[in-house]
């Protein structure tokens, strides 16, 4: 009986040093934090379609072309705060990488300061997008307002998106000019400004100048650049997506919607890059897994900024083509080929 019992407890014992590595490491998964992020596919968001019942790319004060299809934007997922065990799920998926933390989030920034520039550099994108497609489109260019200072003499008399066509009764043509009338004035003194506004009549306001310290002349409170202006407007309705790599396919769906016909071919297309004002296309982060997103949303088609096409190749593209863009132009003239049978530039 005495032996019995011995190795019964022998076996119980046995059976708790076995467990107790097991319920460690099971407490340790899901409670120890590592300083890893996951990234993986994220959602794509047709630019021709709608979110929210907003029209992602709306198109107010002019006539807007029937699309169909689809031009994708695509993103990245993010899933920060990781325990060990949620961190080793994501490694054995396969699906997702695993990032030291520091590369998304820099210690010397906090998130809010983080996400603060990620919302700045998409509101950039939506600026830079605008101003690709209307010079694609031949737009003339003006002295456009891109910016007003909340505490500036100009607020609530010229608006984002005002042109500016004359100072004190004088035209001016360009940046360059208006600076150069801008030097000459002192702080106090009233500038009489002739504008152009979007869906809107044309006015003329009068700014008492303003000063600041670091400049002798006087201070109107605006940022401006020379760019395309149109007397329509453009709002992209993409709320809580950060970064500036939306550019290109919203310059896409802009010039879409201003031209007859489907630069897609009513195909399912998607794609990524960031765009300047000139409508040069640069490279992106995550570019595998935005190709992953796309074929998994439906596409055929996925344009890659050309200085990402080596990383690109590394993905698994069966089933949707790669082609290579470095201007909205080129990205145009590329998706006009492959509706024609053609064959554009691939990576």
């Amino acid at each position: 009986m005495t032996s019995t019992v011995n190795g019964v407890n022998r076996r119980i014992a046995t059976l708790i040093v076995a467990l107790v590595p097991i319920i460690v490491f099971g407490v340790l998964a899901t409670t120890v934090p590592v300083p890893y992020v996951a990234l993986g596919p994220g959602p794509t968001f047709n630019t021709l379609g709608e979110v929210d019942g907003k029209e992602v790319v709306d198109i107010e004060g002019t006539e807007v072309k029937p699309t169909s299809g689809h031009l994708n934007m695509t993103t990245v997922s993010q899933m920060d705060g990781l325990t060990l065990g949620q961190a080793l799920i994501f490694w054995a998926s396969g699906r997702d990488e695993l990032i030291p933390r520091e590369l998304v989030y820099p210690p010397d920034k906090t998130r809010e300061e983080i996400d603060q520039a990620n919302t700045t550099d998409f509101q950039q994108s939506e600026n830079s997008a605008e101003y690709a497609a209307l010079g694609y489109l031949k737009y003339p260019t003006a002295i456009t307002v891109q910016s007003i200072d909340d505490k500036g003499p100009s607020k609530g008399k010229l608006q984002a998106g005002d042109a500016i066509d004359a100072v004190d009764n004088k035209p001016v043509a360009n940046l360059e000019q208006f600076g150069a009338i801008l030097d000459k004035t002192k702080p106090g003194e009233t500038m009489t400004v002739d504008y152009r506004r979007k869906n809107a009549p044309a006015g003329t306001t009068e700014i008492t100048l303003s000063s600041k310290p670091d400049r002798p002349h006087g201070f109107l409170g605006v940022n401006v650049l020379d760019a395309p202006w149109a007397p329509f407007s453009i709002e992209f309705n993409l709320a809580n997506i950060g970064g500036p790599s939306a550019g290109l396919m919203f310059s896409l769906a802009v010039v879409d919607k201003l031209t007859t016909g489907d630069l897609n071919d009513a195909k399912f297309v998607a794609g990524t890059g960031t765009i300047t004002p000139d409508g040069q296309v640069g490279p992106i982060g995550g570019i595998t897994h935005k190709i992953m997103a796309a074929k998994e949303a439906g596409a055929t088609v996925f344009l890659v900024p050309a200085d990402n096409c080596d990383e690109a190749k590394t993905a698994d593209d069966k089933g949707i083509e790669l082609v290579k863009v470095d201007t909205l132009t080129h990205a145009i003239d590329g998706l006009r080929t492959l509706s024609a049978g053609g064959e554009p530039p691939r990576c």
